[in-house]
Formats: structure tokens, C-alpha cells, sequence
């Protein structure tokens, strides 16, 4: 009976977890969302692929500098390795020298700030989703969204566009606060480093590889095909990141406790059947209401009706690479994010010229299944 009980307890407490992340991450999500579907109601697809160029060599650089990954630190705080001052050190010391170079070859301060706000976040986020501090988690979440929104568009208003880069930046400045209670908490020690090297680099270059599948394509779409073609693309992007919301928020969750070694089955079964419900939601409904809400960016619709296939891939491939990370098996999940960013790469110089944005899509989802194939098939190797 006691058993019973706190299995039931155990259950409660899980999806009470899942519901607080859920809530903060779907929220927040709808607030930014309105604020760059706002924004390029008020931008043509020039001027916003020009937007999305910039926030793509922060976000880029981002991922260069950002050494001690979400992940990385999701995992090892989960397991009790105070490795928290080391990852934060090296991270910052790497973002700093990015900034410097940014500002030597681009001439942008506004690109550098949001570059130290996109670091700050990840490793603040990282440290709370490892604590298990899912209420505070969900704090920092909305009140960086809600910052984003009001401050995004006081900036728009009263400097323009560029105002929106410096608005951003601003958003993630409370975050420092995480960061120096991090440092509070546990020394720089290298030593800790040493011994999970090869576990940090491969997550370090995962991460870097599939973001590089979100933001170099920006750098290298408007060059070979015009801001107009990015903007469309960008928006379409901004879409499939709603889409996209669910299987986001159930990683966050199940990585946690599949670094824990604890099984979530139920939850990823539910998110899989929603996925499907998402991309019929995306083919059959979206393709009718973005002509109404952005006349602008007519490609997106064709875009968003192939695109909307990779969620019920992607959605897998979160969810295997959930279950991998949490043995720290990252190696299998760094091939695949390395193989998606090749396939997308050639899609976007091969196909996308003469296809345009119908030919990027097809590059996405083919990338993203064919990672979901591989870890789906690497998971099935190691039972």
C-alpha cells in the first residue's frame, strides 16, 4: 500500500514537473512569438531577413563560445558534479574573445551583447533544469519573454530596427544574478573537467553542430539567394518553433531524469501521438491562416506545408537523444547532428537555387529524418 502510494506521489510530482516546464516554455513561446510575428507584420521580408542575418552571427558565435552546453550541465548537476564555475569560466572567456572578433570584422555592439545574453541564458538554464528547480526555471523563462516583448518593441518604436538587438540583449541581463550564485556555489576546479572531457567536448560539438543547422543557414541563404528568400524562410521557422513547442519541452523534462535513470515511457509515447497531430494541424489548417496574418510572405506557405513533416522526425530525435545523453553516450547523438548538418548544408547550395525555399525545406526534413533513422536505430542496438 505504501509502495502504491508513493509511486502515485512519484507520478504526481513528474507531470506536475512536466506541467510547470510546459507552462513556462509554451507561454513563454507565445510571447516571443507574438513579438517576431508582430515584427514582421511591420517589416517586409527584406528587412526582416536582414534582422535574422545579424541575430545569426550572434547566435553562431553563440554556439562557439558556449562550452559547457544546457546539456552538458543539465546532466552533471543532476548527478551532483559541481562542475559549474569551470563550464561557466571557460564559457565566458570564450564568449568574450568571440565578441571581440565581432566587433573587429562587423563593427556591431548590439551583435556582442546579445551574444553574452544568449551565453548567460544557456548556462543559467542548464544549471536549473540539473537542480530539478523547475518553479524557478519557469520564472526566468516568462520574465526574459515578457522583457522581450515590452522592451522589443519600446526599442522598435523609439530607434528602429537596430533597436531590437539592443532590447533583446537587455532581456537576458537579470540572468547574471544565476550566474553569480553558480559561481558562489562551486570552485573552478579543472580536474572534474579533465576526467569528463571526452563526455563535455562531444556534447560541446553536438550542440554546435545542431545549432549551426539553425543559424548558418541564415549566413549562407542570403548571400546565395537575398534577404527576401530568408525573411520568408525565418518566419517559416518561426512557425515550425511553435510546432515544435511540445517535444522541446518534454526533452527538458525527460533528460533529467534519463540522467537520473529514470524511465518516462508514458510521456514520450503521449508527445510522439501529438507530434502527429501537430503536422496534420500543419498541412491542413496553417497553409489557410498565414495568407491573413502575413500577406507579406506568400513562399511561407508552401514552405510551412513540407516543413511541418519534420516534427514527428524531430520529436524522435529528441527523445532518443534524451535517452542517450542521460547514459552519456553522446557520441551517437554528435554523428547525427553532424550528419543533419551536412545534409542541410548541401540542400541549401545544391537545392535552394533552384528550387528556392520549396528546395531548403526538403533539405530540413530530409536531415531531420535521417538523424531520427539513425538514433532510432542506435537505440535499438544497444538494448
Amino acid at each position: 500500500m505504501n509502495e502504491d502510494s508513493n509511486n502515485f506521489k512519484d507520478n504526481q510530482s513528474r507531470y506536475r514537473s512536466v506541467t510547470v516546464i510546459g507552462l513556462a516554455d509554451t507561454i513563454g513561446s507565445v510571447i516571443a512569438a507574438i513579438f517576431w510575428f508582430y515584427i514582421a507584420t511591420l517589416l517586409t521580408p527584406e528587412q526582416y531577413g536582414e534582422l535574422f542575418f545579424v541575430l545569426g552571427i550572434a547566435g553562431t558565435a553563440s554556439l562557439i563560445s558556449i562550452f559547457g552546453t544546457e546539456n552538458t550541465l543539465t546532466v552533471y548537476v543532476a548527478k551532483n558534479v559541481k562542475i559549474q564555475a569551470t563550464l561557466y569560466f571557460l564559457s565566458l572567456i570564450i564568449g568574450i574573445i568571440s565578441s571581440l572578433i565581432i566587433i573587429i570584422f562587423f563593427y556591431r555592439i548590439d551583435v556582442t551583447l546579445v551574444l553574452i545574453g544568449y551565453i548567460i541564458n544557456s548556462l543559467a538554464i542548464g544549471s536549473l533544469l540539473g537542480r530539478k528547480q523547475f518553479s524557478s526555471y519557469a520564472k526566468y523563462i516568462l520574465i526574459q519573454k515578457i522583457l522581450t516583448l515590452v522592451l522589443g518593441l519600446t526599442f522598435y518604436y523609439a530607434f528602429g530596427v537596430d533597436g531590437i538587438l539592443y532590447a533583446l540583449a537587455l532581456s537576458y541581463s537579470f540572468f547574471i544574478i544565476r550566474i553569480y550564485k553558480e559561481f558562489r556555489s562551486s570552485k573552478i576546479d579543472f580536474s572534474l573537467l579533465k576526467s569528463r572531457f571526452g563526455f563535455v567536448t562531444n556534447n560541446y560539438i553536438l550542440r554546435l553542430s545542431g545549432g549551426l543547422i539553425g543559424n548558418l543557414d541564415k549566413l549562407i541563404i542570403a548571400p546565395i539567394m537575398g534577404f527576401a528568400i530568408l525573411g520568408n524562410y525565418s518566419l517559416t521557422m518561426q512557425i515550425l518553433s511553435i510546432m515544435m513547442m511540445l517535444p522541446h519541452i518534454v526533452f527538458k523534462y525527460t533528460l533529467t531524469h534519463d540522467a537520473s535513470g529514470s524511465q518516462n515511457l508514458k510521456i514520450k509515447k503521449i508527445t510522439i501521438l501529438a507530434s502527429i497531430g501537430i503536422v496534420f494541424l500543419g498541412i491542413t489548417v496553417l497553409p489557410h491562416i498565414i495568407p491573413i496574418l502575413f500577406p507579406k510572405y506568400i513562399d511561407v506557405i508552401d514552405a510551412i506545408r513540407i516543413m511541418s513533416l519534420a516534427v514527428i522526425p524531430y520529436t524522435l530525435t529528441l527523445l532518443f537523444s534524451s535517452k542517450l545523453l542521460g547514459l552519456e553516450k553522446s557520441k551517437f547523438v554528435l554523428i547525427e547532428k553532424i550528419t543533419a548538418l551536412c545534409i542541410m548544408i548541401g540542400g541549401v547550395v545544391v537545392l535552394g537555387p533552384l528550387y528556392g525555399i520549396v528546395g531548403i525545406s526538403v533539405a530540413f526534413v530530409l536531415a531531420t529524418s535521417v538523424g531520427a533513422v539513425f538514433l532510432g536505430y542506435v537505440i535499438r542496438a544497444q538494448r
